[in-house]
């Protein structure tokens, strides 16, 4: 009698773990489908508004590309700005050394704090506001192009991620199907 019951339990246990194997395979296929929709929403977006902006790298063998200066932008001469990636390097790599140049090094915060004191000095007044647009235009790119960008990809990752998961959980449900 008492191994009767042992494989009642067995088969209860096994009935429980298949029910939950196959509701995790489901939640994880939804999951893997909100994260591919993530992915695929971001990356549109990403592509669509950088190349509304018309963004180009300067053309290969511009002097505003000198390889000396830029020798890690040379891969994206005369291209669009249109991915994470070039949207990044473009502000970092680009924008940034531009703004480096604009006063010996300082930052927009710093410079700003110099011509509160002196209203009347036009050259920090000038320095000022382009380091304002620059910094601007640098943190969109980082933040709407790079960032948004890679969390599309990383939402991407997550998609197939889910998707195997859910392969094994669907797996793992027949296999205690099987055992019943």
């Amino acid at each position: 009698m008492a191994k009767a019951v042992t494989k009642t339990q067995n088969q209860a246990v096994n009935k429980v773990f298949m029910y939950l194997s196959a509701i995790a395979a489901g939640a994880l296929l939804v999951v893997g489908g909100l994260a591919l929709w993530a992915h695929n929403f971001t990356s549109n977006m990403v592509k669509t508004e950088l190349a509304a902006q018309k963004i180009y790298f300067p053309a290969k063998g511009s002097p505003a590309l000198d390889p000396a200066t830029y020798p890690d932008l040379q891969q994206y001469a005369g291209q669009l700005v249109d991915t994470p990636e070039k949207a990044k390097a473009y502000a970092n790599e680009y924008i940034g050394e531009h703004l480096k140049q604009v006063a010996n090094g300082k930052v927009y915060a710093e410079i700003s704090t110099e011509a509160r004191k002196d209203p009347e000095n036009k050259e920090l007044q000038e320095q000022k506001q382009t380091l304002f647009q620059g910094e601007t235009l640098r943190g969109i790119l980082l933040t709407s192009g790079y960032g948004f960008g890679t969390v599309g990809n990383i939402a991407g990752i997550a998609a197939y991620i889910a998707f195997a998961a859910s392969g094994a959980m669907a797996l793992l449900a027949v296999f205690f199907r099987t055992r019943i």
